[in-house]
């Protein structure tokens, strides 16, 4: 079998590090090669071709989507006189290259058995990488989580065309080293959606003289602004949080010193942080998410040590400020997709999301939080109340049975998402694909409106960094 990968870059990142294990896993069963619009640094075990067409979108550098499609389709006859098997491209349908939708429209007529890998929705959050045009239709599909495959079967996805392709999980490394203090670990790329105001209110709980340390800052100027704030504001209050351990020791030793791993994060699409810590022999707890957990779950990767939200009282907010924030955010998010929202359908929600009076701290965003945060620093009886709410509070990162859930969540790990089950997974998957066409569309307002989830609707997410 021939299969051809498609992505915008192979510059160091997650979904290059999923392509590469994807060309691993089938390098004794396939013939492998890469088209891309950055081949980066690395080296890689096939053939990299690079179309600087299939890259981000550059001030005058566009071409009109014909001649790429050619150019990819030449690229592959050159390759193989007798023709792809596979067209396998990755995160197609984020509007990083405004051509690349008309592109793969174009290679369809010739024939080529597209399969579309779904790392990220433009739905989800991120109105910037939105395409206004219809997305491929008659072709299939992959995501990384099921919850993500029941989203565009309920958009219209045919079920025979929609496909489950977990990431392998590489087995985290170890290294003794120095790291004298008792240290909880948050392995991240600190951008907002990490949730880093969460990890903070949780240092406050440690005990034993634990200390939180954050690995790597944002790259993004977007992200940036977020995280210094929180920089400054640990620096001021005293805080027993570090940044960017990670560049001040290796990552081997981070992980050998950490006491436990955290993760407060809002949303992700695999959730490489619920797997990774215990392939270290070490425990993780923090923020559960119901999508990427239920997989991991379902496979045997026991997650008792995660909670579900961390409620605090609404009134310990300027309530009517939060109030129009959220609302604002809200109203302000659907328009950026070229939708509306009818202002009874936002009251509604906010009051879902406040019942009982209470609202989750993962809503809100870094204003909030530090008023949150600066209540349990300056009145003592916050803290027991915070408590009183949140049991997961009373004793953090601490669990009577980690000496049997740790190896039990590392077999689990092992077992089920491995190089092997991946090229498993692929080799079925591309069968599927060849002997199995599908006619289906997706219909994009039902998927938009499926991940605009008012209940969930989190203002780090969906509203633009303010200080105020």
């Amino acid at each position: 079998m021939k299969v051809a990968f498609i992505h915008y870059h192979l510059k160091t990142g997650g979904v290059t590090s999923v392509i590469k294990q994807q060309v691993t896993a089938l390098h004794d069963v396939c013939q492998t090669m890469i088209l891309t619009g950055d081949r980066g640094q690395g080296s890689w075990p096939c053939p990299v071709v690079q179309i600087p067409e299939l890259g981000y979108d550059r001030l005058g550098a566009s071409a009109p989507p014909e001649q790429i499609a050619a150019k990819i389709q030449q690229t592959l006859i050159d390759a193989w006189p007798g023709g792809c098997d596979i067209l396998h491209i990755h995160n197609p349908i984020l509007a990083k290259n405004k051509h690349l939708l008309q592109v793969i429209k174009q290679l369809q007529p010739a024939g080529v058995n597209l399969f579309l890998q779904i790392h990220d929705f433009a739905e989800e959050g991120r109105p910037g990488a939105y395409f206004s045009e219809a997305y491929p239709q008659d072709c299939h599909y992959g995501v990384i989580n099921t919850r993500d495959g029941r989203l565009l079967i309920m958009a219209g996805l045919e079920p025979s065309g929609v496909h489950w392709l977990p990431n392998a999980v590489e087995p985290l490394s170890v290294q003794a080293g120095r790291q004298p203090e008792p240290m909880v670990l948050y392995p991240v790329r600190a951008i907002r959606r990490k949730n880093i105001g969460e990890a903070i209110l949780l240092s406050l709980f440690f005990e034993d003289g634990r200390r939180l340390a954050i690995t790597q800052p944002p790259n993004s100027p977007a992200d940036m602004a977020s995280y210094q704030g929180w920089r400054q504001y640990v620096s001021q209050n005293k805080l027993k949080v570090e940044f960017d351990q990670g560049r001040q020791f290796d990552f081997s030793v981070l992980i050998s010193s950490a006491q436990s791993m955290l993760t407060t994060s809002i949303t992700e699409g695999f959730g490489f942080s619920f797997l990774e810590p215990w392939t270290a022999g070490k425990l993780l707890w923090g923020r559960r998410l119901p999508g990427p957990c239920a997989d991991f779950e379902a496979n045997g990767v026991l997650l008792p040590t995660l909670y579900d939200r961390i409620d605090l009282p609404l009134d310990w907010l300027d309530a009517k400020r939060f109030h129009e924030r959220w609302r604002d955010a809200v109203i302000s998010a659907a328009h950026a997709y070229g939708y509306t929202i009818a202002s009874d359908t936002v009251e509604q929600g906010f009051a879902d999301i406040t019942q009982g009076g209470v609202v989750d701290f993962g809503l809100l965003n870094e204003y909030f939080q530090r008023r949150v945060i600066s209540r349990i620093l300056e009145i003592p009886a916050a803290r027991a109340q915070l408590q009183t709410l949140n049991p997961c509070l009373i004793k953090p990162g601490l669990f009577a049975e980690a000496d049997a859930l740790i190896p039990n969540n590392r077999r689990a790990v092992a077992r089920h998402f491995n190089l092997q089950s991946c090229r498993q997974r692929l080799w079925a998957i591309y069968g599927k694909v060849i002997r199995h066409p599908v006619r289906h569309q997706v219909n994009k307002k039902a998927l938009w409106e499926a991940f605009f989830d008012l209940n969930r609707f989190s203002l780090l997410q969906w509203e633009a960094y303010d200080e105020r």
